[in-house]
């Protein structure tokens, strides 16, 4: 079963289309992730699934319920959507337990309803109910944000890019906290984001929005190791794109004969390889992925900690500009003379005449 259908969705600004017939089904109880560059059309998406904007074509249907069509609209107030925005948004004038029960009727209000069930839900102590919002870290105060859109039993949560004002320490252990909440209230939660990791990690579903149209709709490991578009493999993480020419089994590059994802593929090429895959050897060593790798000088190299990317220049007449991640300890100085070998299976594009 489905709890948001959205079919041919169109949305126009004037002479502006945003929209452009998208089509999306997100599975009851999961937690699916849209991903898209700024000015893709992901808040307008989100804005016309809540009802803050009304969609120029198409259907929406939240929960077997339809609430948008030509002849149908339903308010943003009654579709019974959680909203999460980008910073929580919480009342500053009201403790964490009146935020929390704020959309629900006057009784459940003056009753504190389901405040203590949703603070253990979103991993919060019940010592909180009765602080400030600003008393709190920006991570809790997206909790308590995210336990204000459950307290209705909503048929849908939008979680609006609600990491993106957190520093990155806090980022990913609220991530986890959030979709660990979700799953055990067994929400169905829609993700909007522009940040490919997030996507990837939270998402069990990722669609990828691009130019008003959804481009490609996966699992997370599909949409990163088989994107359907040197667009999406850019986006989708780092993606390093070659000349190359598919044949029978294969296909040949820079990087000498890789194994294909799809040997269907024939001719001129470009070939994607994430940096990963590239791995960086001794210069006398043969027992990489291929026996027969391709030597290459370190440029330079950029030290993350946990790991290193590296820009390479392959000896010879090739000039690629070729780069590579390894991990931070194994990283080799620049000047160091490598050897190269591409590890696991690669996605080719046809090149056109």
């Amino acid at each position: 079963m489905s709890d948001l259908i959205i079919r041919g969705l169109h949305k126009t600004f004037g002479e502006h289309s945003v929209l452009r017939g998208v089509d999306l089904s997100v599975k009851n109880g999961g937690l699916f992730a849209l991903l898209g560059p700024s000015g893709s059309g992901k808040t307008t998406l989100l804005r016309t699934v809540c009802g803050f904007e009304r969609a120029s074509r198409g259907t929406i249907e939240i929960g077997g319920r339809q609430v948008e069509s030509e002849d149908t609209y339903v308010p943003a107030q009654t579709r019974r959507i959680g909203y999460v925005s980008q910073e929580g948004s919480l009342f500053p004038h009201l403790s964490v337990a009146r935020n929390i029960v704020f959309g629900l009727s006057l009784e459940q209000r003056r009753a504190r309803y389901r405040v203590e069930e949703l603070l253990e839900l979103v991993g919060l102590p019940l010592s909180c109910a009765d602080r400030a919002p600003h008393e709190l870290s920006g991570g809790q105060q997206q909790r308590v944000a995210l336990a204000r859109a459950l307290a209705p039993s909503p048929s849908l949560v939008m979680l609006d890019e609600p990491f993106s004002s957190l520093d990155a320490s806090l980022r990913a252990e609220t991530r986890q906290g959030v979709a660990e909440a979700l799953a055990r209230a067994g929400a169905t939660a829609v993700l909007v984001t522009h940040d490919q990791s997030e996507a990837l990690s939270m998402g069990l579903e990722v669609a990828v929005l691009w130019e008003g149209r959804l481009i490609q709709v996966a699992a997370p490991e599909v949409l990163y190791r088989r994107p359907v578009s040197r667009e999406v493999a850019s986006f989708v993480g780092e993606a390093l794109l070659l000349p190359g020419f598919a044949e029978q089994g294969g296909a040949r590059c820079d990087l000498g004969r890789l194994s294909l994802s799809d040997s269907a593929i024939r001719g001129p090429v470009d070939v994607m390889i994430r940096p990963e895959q590239i791995q960086v050897m001794a210069p006398d060593r043969r027992d990489g992925p291929q026996d027969d790798g391709c030597a290459a000088v370190v440029e330079a190299v950029a030290f993350y900690g946990h790991d290193a990317r590296l820009s390479l220049r392959l000896e010879g007449a090739r000039d690629a500009d070729i780069y590579a991640r390894v991990p931070g300890y194994r990283a080799p100085a620049a000047g160091a003379r490598v050897r190269l070998a591409v590890d696991g299976e690669v996605v080719v594009y046809p090149r056109e005449p």
